[in-house]
């Protein structure tokens, strides 16, 4: 073993002895040693809390380890007192969260902070020339001179990329990259992923995704509660194997069990079109207690059709009946009122407000259940908190900020906010984006007990095995059509791919 340890050590750029990391008396980093090799990925597992992000930041001059430990890169100590120095080095963090300004052009991100100056003036020239040859490096066919905004996601993450090349970083660290992306965005990124392997530079791949590690990733760090767990030498690992050394349990069943839904048709659709959405002749049913999914590769139209039937779409054909009623829901109040409730994609942008309180979030969208005469008093709305997130598990006081709690807890505050309504029709679009695998678990159970609580639940999801496990139908679209839609026994990934890009 430790003969293995030195020869690794002899061709790494970067290595790393018993690195810890502690917080007070809380120990979330220890004794961490692994090795980084030139032109590979390392992928780096775990759930929420693991230490992935702590173990990133120590890399990148974020955070400073515990004495003991050692860090060396090109073969000399390493020690960053900061990011800068950590870049300067040749060690850049790509951040899941993409922090370009969309009003500056993609060369002024690029250069944002060290502005090359020429006769006291920005040399764009000069500037714009150097970011074209990284974004050309990436594949990336756009003119540095136009602004971010507008970009696809998959363009800034390589803009983010193209940032970190400019200061000739030869270690990236990924953080999620592809948890805001579809299937061929993420085809796009691996590519460029590939081609920078090819010239030398090295990866640690942070993702939630496992089915994208033996793709792209060459061997697989699994940390659990801040210690290193296993350093799996290849990357062709069963999925589940990786979940178990993970979460630290046998995951028998990762999908839970689903009850028969009821004969009562809580939701059907007839005919329903949107221009504005580009939507055509949609028509489906969805009964109580029924989990439906909907599934389709990127651009098929799944986010729109269900923000169309949350009331946030206009200029709408055709018409919905809701629990034996027609209904025309003219706005997402509308819906709301009438018992149909949406958890969105973008849970940070959309779905809480992220600096404030969890017990703020949760009234937002309810002031109707505790307005006494046009105010809200304390005492109902602590009681409401606590009432909410004891019912949904939530890990966090009524007064803490959304900010401090974990992916799936977030999803869980915005769940709670819409069960206390007892809606009854429950829309979930991407649920488990950018949440690690134990906490999705969880979701998932919460998803199977709306059913078995006779709510009518949609599911949206990029992950296809998520669709498959979870729903007792599944709807597939494409371009905005309805391709067909398939029984629990007949969806299978080939006959719903089939489906999706006929």
């Amino acid at each position: 073993m430790q003969a293995a340890a030195l020869d690794i050590a002899a061709d790494a750029v970067l290595c790393l002895r018993n690195i810890s990391k502690a917080y007070g008396p809380v120990q979330v980093l220890s004794q961490v040693n692994v090795d980084i090799r030139p032109g590979e990925v390392l992928a780096l597992l775990g759930e929420n809390g693991a230490g992935k992000s702590t173990l990133s930041s120590i890399i990148a001059g974020l955070v400073q380890p515990e004495v003991g430990g050692s860090m060396t890169w090109l073969g000399e100590a390493y020690a960053p007192g900061s990011p800068g120095a950590a870049l300067g080095a040749g060690i850049g963090l790509i951040h899941q969260e993409i922090r370009l300004l969309p009003q500056l052009s993609i060369a002024e991100n690029i250069f944002v902070g060290r502005l090359p100056m020429r006769h006291g003036r920005v040399d764009r020239e000069y500037m714009e020339a150097q970011a074209q040859i990284q974004l050309e490096r990436l594949g990336l066919k756009v003119p540095a001179s136009r602004k971010v905004e507008g970009l696809s996601v998959a363009a800034q993450q390589l803009v983010e990329i193209a940032k970190a090349l400019t200061l000739k970083a030869q270690l990236l660290i990924l953080d999620e990259p592809t948890a805001a992306l579809g299937g061929e965005e993420t085809e796009l990124l691996f590519q460029q992923v590939e081609r920078l392997k090819a010239e030398g530079v090295s990866f640690i791949y942070i993702s939630h995704r496992l089915e994208e590690i033996a793709r792209i990733a060459d061997r697989v760090l699994v940390l659990r509660d801040g210690r290193q767990i296993a350093l799996h030498a290849t990357a062709q690992v069963p999925v589940r194997e990786l979940v178990e050394q993970m979460v630290g349990r046998s995951l028998e069943r990762i999908f839970p069990a689903l009850q028969p839904p009821q004969e009562r048709v809580m939701l059907q659709v007839k005919d329903l079109s949107c221009r504005e959405f580009a939507l055509h002749g949609i028509d489906f049913s969805v009964r109580a207690g029924e989990v439906f999914g909907i599934a389709g590769v990127v651009g098929a139209g799944r986010t729109e059709l269900v923000r169309t039937i949350a009331g946030a779409a206009q200029d709408i054909q055709g018409h919905m009946v809701l629990d034996g009623e027609v209904r025309r829901l003219r706005s997402p109040f509308e819906a709301i009122q009438a018992g149909v409730v949406l958890v969105p994609e973008d849970r940070k942008q959309q779905g809480v407000v992220v600096e404030h309180r969890i017990e703020d979030n949760l009234i937002y969208g309810n002031t109707d259940l505790l307005d006494k005469r046009g105010w809200v008093f304390p005492a109902p709305l602590r009681e409401f908190a606590r009432t909410a997130v004891a019912r949904l598990g939530v890990k966090g006081a009524p007064q803490q900020r959304i900010s401090s709690l974990s992916g799936g807890n977030q999803q869980k505050v915005i769940i709670a906010k819409w069960l206390a309504r007892n809606p009854k029709v429950f829309i979930l679009d991407e649920p488990t984006r950018g949440i690690d695998v134990g906490a999705r678990a969880a979701i998932y159970e919460v998803i199977a007990d709306l059913a078995a609580k006779g709510m009518a639940v949609i599911v949206v999801s990029s992950d296809l095995d998520e669709v498959l496990g979870l729903s007792h139908r599944v709807m597939v679209m494409s371009r905005g059509r309805q391709m067909g839609i398939l029984e629990r026994g007949e969806a299978t990934p080939v006959s719903v791919m089939e489906m999706a890009t006929a």
